[in-house]
């Protein structure tokens, strides 16, 4: 070989050195993480959407021949679908149309005496919900705040327009998976001690119909699981790129990435280590827990933790096992500040592992309810770690806003983490 073709090829090879490393240190570009985190965000409400079809599907199979196989797979189903929402639940704070849609779909707790019968310990009565005990399964012509209703046929304009908050009080929940799951349990009656709701199929056998209106009890459930369908659609629709959830962010990166940091601050501390985890470890109170007749909360908890893991690192995993990254926060913290990237990435791991570790006792040990029983100080210790993780990342995200130099941003809070002592009060 001659020296001239030597120096040619030595100078391709250090050109080819020259130009891997400029695309290597390119910045990247926030642009890009926030249509990635779009890109996302349509990919999780479509498993969501995706699950909740499934879901729809095992429910008509159980109300077209109800048995203690079709209830259970109905229920199972339930299970599989909460799994991608969770995911999707650090989109809400941060994103208006999100939140001001999210209680359709998963708003809790709920008086379940609204939407049917309950046991005597229940109650009659509820100084803050006149229906606290309204039962419109069992009652087809009812008053809600002096206006006459006609609910003798149950469809899902009846529960999304009249009976979804009603009367203002939040806990007249009718509508989404809550409501579903409470149709399909029914009241866990057992405290904090072991087992879930138990409600039994023959709620729905028209032919050996137990507690009465097993006819509307199903148009009941029917109509509660068409309208999440039909929810879910609307919110796949807003992420697609031509969509308003998308074009919110897009439009403009900087508003987007604060969507992001307080879609994962808020749901960090305020939301999921405070109202959802701290105040029922306060109280020892089985009534405070997310998934509550199902006895599925710690896998509920450990989705939120994913999602929230997500935002930060570009990554998601779909239903059927595609794997998702691209340009990430992490990615732009890093470029800002790269120990406080490896600070908040251990982080997040570290809640991950609390969360797993909850999520493990929850299978092999006690449920959610029995852990945070009063008493349990195992049980009540592991979810007290989880906690811990999560406010501490919260500490990080706070400090990767400031890294980005988004401004202020406020996060949610909680009582229960900020002042206990109200809780009592």
């Amino acid at each position: 070989m001659s020296r001239t073709l030597i120096r040619s090829t030595a100078f391709a090879f250090l050109a080819g050195v020259s130009l891997l490393a400029t695309a290597a240190s390119a910045a990247t570009d926030p642009a890009a993480v926030v249509k990635h985190y779009a890109e996302l965000g349509r990919a999780k409400y479509e498993d969501a959407l995706t699950t909740a079809k499934a879901l729809d599907v095992a429910i008509d199979a159980f109300l077209t021949s109800p048995s203690e196989e079709t209830q259970k797979a109905a229920k199972d189903a339930w299970i599989k679908a909460r799994v991608p929402y969770q995911q999707t639940e650090a989109y809400r704070f941060g994103n208006k149309i999100v939140d001001d849609w999210e209680g359709k779909v998963n708003a809790w707790p709920l008086d379940e005496g609204l939407i049917d019968y309950v046991d005597k310990s229940y109650g009659t009565e509820s100084d803050e919900n006149e229906q606290y005990t309204l039962n419109v399964i069992a009652n087809p012509k009812f008053s809600i705040g002096g206006k006459e209703v006609d609910a003798t046929k149950i469809a899902p304009e009846l529960l999304s327009g009249t009976l979804q908050e009603a009367n203002e009080t939040e806990s007249n929940v009718a509508t989404g998976y809550h409501a579903i799951e409470f149709l399909l349990w029914g009241q866990d009656l057992n405290g904090t001690g072991p087992g879930a709701g138990n409600r039994s199929y023959t709620d729905y056998d028209l032919k050996n119909c137990t507690n009465g209106n097993c006819d509307r009890r199903a148009a009941y459930l029917k109509a509660a699981s068409s309208l999440l369908v039909s929810d879910l659609e609307f919110m796949v629709k807003q992420w697609t790129q031509d969509g308003e959830a998308a074009k919110a962010v897009t439009s403009d990166p900087t508003k987007g990435l604060s969507a992001m940091l307080t879609g994962m601050g808020s749901l960090s501390y305020g939301e999921l280590a405070g109202e959802r985890m701290k105040l029922g470890l306060l109280l020892h109170d089985p009534e405070e827990e997310h998934d509550c007749f199902a006895d599925n909360t710690f896998n509920s908890h450990l989705n939120d933790a994913i999602g929230i893991d997500g935002v930060y690192t570009g990554k998601y995993t779909r239903v059927d096992g595609t794997k998702m990254e691209g340009p990430s926060l992490s990615d732009l913290v890093k470029e800002k500040d790269a120990a406080l990237d490896t600070e908040l990435t251990g982080k997040l791991n570290k809640t991950l592992d609390a969360m797993r570790a909850m999520a493990k006792r929850g299978e092999t040990v006690e449920a959610y309810d029995q852990m945070i029983g009063d008493g349990n100080k195992d049980g009540n210790a592991v979810v007290q770690a989880a906690i811990d993780g999560l406010v501490d990342q919260t500490k990080s995200i706070e400090r990767a806003i400031s890294a980005l130099n988004l401004g202020k941003i406020e996060l949610e809070g909680s009582d229960s983490l900020d002042k206990p002592e109200a809780v009592f009060q």
